[in-house]
């Protein structure tokens, strides 16, 4: 299945993780650490109506703001842009037509900044989100595609209990980014 039927078939749990998960892996960017989503991620064991999510999302708002320094030149610029954009447009409510919006452009801006940091050039991100294949892709935006895929599949299987594998997969992914980071950083240098 594509990451674009993904998306919409996910329920409201999966909308959250998805969101949540993409932010999580570019977290480097926001200047945060590893676990300044931690506690988002705990609120997607709950039902939408149950958690914390958007007093918790404040708070990780305020949290990630202070963190942010300036933000680095370049290509890298661009990205941290998106990453705060994604932070930025995150519904308070967990339920609704604005969760499924905000993981969908989460899942585009995830890889729109994989993407400016390989340097791959010109891709279509939305035959690539809507087909599902990584043929052609980079190898950094094609591992982002797999995760992105990943992470909906743990949660659509298995609900709450998916949310431990689907954390493993964000923070795989962050390692990556932030490798990708520095290296883009060295070379810009």
């Amino acid at each position: 299945m594509s990451l674009e039927e993904l998306i919409a078939q996910a329920d409201e749990r999966g909308l959250a993780a998805s969101g949540v998960a993409c932010l999580d892996r570019c977290v480097p960017l926001l200047g945060g650490d590893d676990e300044a989503l931690r506690p988002l991620w705990g609120t997607l064991a709950e039902g939408p109506d149950d958690g914390d999510w958007g007093e918790v999302l404040r708070q990780t708002r305020e949290k990630l703001d202070a963190a942010a320094g300036e933000a680095a030149g370049g290509c890298a610029g661009e990205a941290a842009e998106l990453a705060r954009g994604m932070l930025a447009t995150a519904p308070l409510d967990r339920s609704g037509p604005a969760l499924r919006q905000w993981a969908d452009g989460c899942s585009e801006g995830a890889l729109r900044i994989h993407l400016l940091l390989d340097g791959a050039g010109d891709v279509d991100l939305d035959a690539a989100r809507r087909e599902g294949c990584a043929d052609g892709l980079s190898p950094l935006l094609a591992a982002e595609l797999r995760r992105q895929t990943a992470v909906l599949e743990l949660v659509a299987a298995h609900g709450a209990a998916g949310l431990r594998s689907a954390l493993e997969v964000s923070t795989e992914g962050r390692r990556v980014l932030r490798a990708a980071v520095s290296r883009r950083s060295r070379r810009d240098a």
